[in-house]
């Protein structure tokens, strides 16, 4: 029995970074060896084992065969005659594909160390088209090392690129979609991931929405960059620079939908774009089955991102009903994860990548004058039902008003 360290620990260890998870391949042996060791048997369509003492996932080398579309279709062999380089050989990219035995020494049979130094992302074989989800994990690996200078090998793109022709990628299914964005979104450079979908004719398939924003002209002078899929790239990176959290980037990711669906007539304006954008919104993630504070978020901000950028020209009245439709007062942490993908869409513009944004300040003012209000003193006045709610809603008004007069210094 021989055991080795495989996969991502090896190839984030030699580029000096810090991997939390740690896989390992044993060559050599057979399940019951494993359990009689105390290894726990986990894995169902192949022998997956936790070590007894650390909780780490041993996998016996094993080897795939495809059967049927989709990611699905596999049969797996796994006897102690499976060699270490033919499991290697399984595995997706060669920077993945390197292995760690005991002493440190690597198992290399792939050249990952070397694409590593090249920064490329690579496959390891022919059989990389045999798994769509594939494509989804090269688009993920190529947003995580952007800030490397990593890119996709020309090869590798056409095998992605024949995939897609082949329809392969119609077969993944939703949740495993989900599962790669999600992680893909949380990256450094989350617009890289949807930049190589796009790049091998995936992003057509897998998120028509956002494909169709390419091509699609926005009012020059507001736009320098002009295409709206452009612009929706250079929002998801903005984000990405103000907030780690992958709903925001999400949101981002998804606010101008509906320019996608504007009649040519009607370019390069987009009247009524928002409410168009947050009905795709609305289906994108009935299709891919996000949790639900992603669609919420991802609708509010489709939905009122043009009214937040008029903020500072809104009516107390106007503002109340805004702030009313955002609900800050039950959901503040929505509000700010609101304001954080407005902001990211003003700056992800063509040369005002660092521009203030002042919106968002007055918004956030706005909540807390509204937040003043005492409601226990509108209840003990005897007020309840419709007129509690008639009475909250002018107090708020009225200290919105107040906030709106310009400040005279006492005079």
């Amino acid at each position: 029995m021989e055991i080795y360290l495989v996969g991502g620990a090896v190839r984030d260890r030699l580029l000096g970074i810090e991997h939390r998870e740690r896989d390992w391949v044993v060559v050599g042996a057979t399940p019951q060896e494993l359990r009689d060791l105390g290894y726990k048997q986990v894995g169902k369509d192949f022998p997956v084992f936790l070590h007894p003492q650390t909780g780490e996932e041993y996998a016996l080398a094993r080897t795939e065969r495809k059967t049927a579309p989709g990611y699905h279709g596999f049969e797996f062999h796994a006897d102690p005659s499976v060699t270490l380089e033919e499991d290697l050989a399984r595995r997706d990219l060669t920077i993945n594909a390197i292995a760690m035995d005991a002493d440190g020494n690597l198992i290399d049979p792939f050249g990952g160390e070397d694409d590593l130094r090249l920064g490329l992302l690579k496959h390891v074989s022919p059989a990389f088209v045999e798994d769509p989800v594939r494509i989804l994990r090269v688009a993920r690996f190529a947003a995580r090392f952007a800030k490397w200078g990593f890119k996709v090998a020309h090869g590798t793109n056409t095998l992605m690129r024949r995939m897609v022709d082949a329809g392969e990628v119609d077969a993944l299914v939703p949740e495993r979609v989900w599962a790669e964005t999600e992680r893909a979104l949380s990256e450094d450079n989350p617009e890289r991931y949807f930049k190589v979908l796009r790049g091998c004719g995936a992003l057509a398939r897998v998120f028509p929405e956002i494909d169709a924003l390419y091509g699609v002209p926005q009012p020059e002078h507001a736009h320098a960059e002009v295409d709206t899929g452009v612009h929706v790239m250079m929002v998801l990176q903005q984000a990405a620079r103000l907030s780690a959290d992958a709903r925001v980037r999400f949101a981002a990711l998804t606010h101008d939908l509906g320019k996608g669906t504007t009649p040519k007539q009607e370019w390069p304006t987009h009247h009524g774009h928002e409410q168009r954008s947050a009905e795709l919104a609305e289906g994108m993630c009935q299709r891919l089955r996000t949790p639900n504070d992603y669609r919420d978020l991802a609708i509010l901000t489709a939905r009122y991102h043009g009214k937040c950028h008029r903020a500072l020209e809104l009516r107390p009245g106007t503002l109340l009903e805004l702030l009313e439709a955002l609900d800050p007062f039950r959901k503040p942490e929505r509000f700010e994860q609101f304001l954080l993908a407005c902001e990211a869409d003003a700056r992800g513009r063509a040369g005002h990548q660092d521009s203030a944004y002042p919106q968002a300040d007055l918004l956030r003012r706005a909540f807390a004058a509204c937040k003043t209000i005492d409601n226990q003193a509108i209840a003990a006045q005897g007020h309840t039902g419709e007129a509690f709610a008639e009475e909250l809603r002018r107090r708020r008004l009225a200290a919105l008003t107040a906030l709106a007069q310009p400040d005279t210094g006492g005079e």
